[in-house]
């Protein structure tokens, strides 16, 4: 059975009207209406997906992929880097300083709050001018 169409009329920018002329017998339409229609139809389709991957071409999904991926390790370790860095400093420190727990505790809170209210940044000189008053 034939789907039922409706005549709709509207109104479009000549630049895209060009775009239609161009396309439609290009991708093997034999008239402008079906070619809008199936326009629509992928549009919609678009807009409602929660999987894209339908409308986006397969190269453009594994290179986003790959290169995500890539700074995925790259962040991995260069935080890995950092943490052993930062771990080798606390040890120094630990080391050279008779620090008593409290203080420790007090120093941890008061850090915790300063870094939340930084956005997570905290600059040498802030601690250093923290450490004056």
């Amino acid at each position: 059975m034939k789907e039922q169409k409706c005549k709709i009329a509207s109104y479009i920018k000549a630049d895209t009207a060009a775009l239609l002329e161009k396309h439609y017998k290009e991708q093997g339409y034999t008239n402008r209406s079906e070619f809008v229609d199936d326009a629509i139809q992928f549009y919609c389709g678009y807009l409602n997906a929660n999987d894209y991957s339908a409308y986006l071409p397969n190269i453009v999904i594994s290179t986003m992929k790959g290169t995500l991926g890539s700074m995925e390790r790259r962040m991995a370790n260069l935080l890995f880097k950092v943490a052993v860095e930062l771990a080798m400093m606390q040890n120094l420190l630990a080391a050279n300083q008779k620090i008593q727990r409290s203080t420790l505790d007090s120093l941890r809170g008061m850090c915790v709050r300063e870094v939340k209210s930084l956005n997570g940044t905290l600059k040498l000189d802030d601690a250093v001018m923290l450490s004056d008053e």
